[in-house]
């Protein structure tokens, strides 16, 4: 299985960020499989963002529920996030993942990370 995240590497305040995972070597929609969006901040630890479950419906952190959107396109097997209003705290290192432990699905493999920087 391998995920593969793209978008873009610079965007400005006040804009909306939109990320793809692109999955290969499972189908986003097998049973009970969970696809992840976390985040590094630099010199912070891992933020959990939100997910799509298998079937199509999501969970968002708290933190971010008010501006995040997940969704997923089973056609081309990949799944997306948008993050809106951006500030500059939203640059970090943004990772998709299979899996969430919170449904007892731990996380078995991950992307290799797409480094967003906000700013002017």
């Amino acid at each position: 299985v391998q995920l593969q995240e793209s978008g873009p590497g610079l965007v400005k305040p006040s804009q909306t960020l939109s990320l793809t995972c692109t999955v290969s070597g499972a189908p986003i929609t097998s049973t009970n499989t969970y696809w992840t969006w976390i985040r590094q901040p630099p010199g912070k630890g891992l933020e959990w963002i939100g997910y799509i479950r298998y079937s199509g419906s999501t969970r968002y952190s708290p933190f971010f529920r008010s501006r995040t959107s997940i969704s997923r396109d089973t056609s081309n097997n990949q799944f997306s996030l948008q993050l809106t209003s951006l500030t500059p705290e939203d640059t970090a290192v943004y990772y998709c993942v299979r899996g969430a432990p919170i449904e007892g699905r731990e996380y078995d493999y991950w992307g290799q990370g797409t480094q967003v920087t906000v700013s002017l």
